[in-house]
């Protein structure tokens, strides 16, 4: 681990580059701010020994692409779409998904839980279980009960199978 000393060093000769770069892959402030936090802490947690300052700035510079192209293949970031992007219904209307939103927020704790994990960060049932200790049939049951309730809640607001 490194001291305080070497981490502000580092930060101060090369927050530029690093912010620059996040900017170039991810076009987005707040994505560019976290990959920065992390780059660093990588930094200040990392043994390696660098040759030269060279080398130095090469490993921060691997290290901060290689952290842009793990969050933009992130399992999240791939299957969403910004609000501002949603599709056009047929008849050229945005679909309501603040009421999906809404609804799912709605749901009781321990359904939102199960919904988020699996639907948005991408988990198996399995490991949902694992996560908020549960049995793997409790999450297919609380699973299939927050899809009737969601599917209760939005009849009629979206088109629902």
């Amino acid at each position: 681990m490194r001291s305080e000393e070497e981490a502000n060093r580092a930060i101060e000769l090369y927050a530029d580059t690093v912010k620059r770069i996040c900017m170039v892959h991810l076009k987005n402030r707040a994505d560019t701010e976290d990959i920065f936090q992390t780059v660093f802490l990588k930094y200040v947690l990392s043994s390696q020994v660098f040759e030269s300052p060279e080398h130095e700035k090469a490993w921060i510079i691997r290290v901060t692409v290689n952290a842009c192209r793990d969050l933009l293949k992130s399992f999240f970031r791939t299957r969403t779409v910004p609000l501002d992007q949603l599709p056009e219904r047929a008849k050229g209307q945005k679909e309501d998904y603040s009421e999906l939103l809404e609804a799912v927020l709605s749901l009781p704790e321990k359904y939102k839980d199960v919904v988020y994990l699996y639907y948005y960060e991408g988990y198996k049932a399995e490991e949902i279980g694992r996560l908020l200790g549960k049995k793997v049939n409790t999450v297919y049951t609380l699973l299939t009960r927050a899809r009737h309730l969601l599917k209760e809640k939005l009849e009629g607001v979206m088109d629902i199978e």
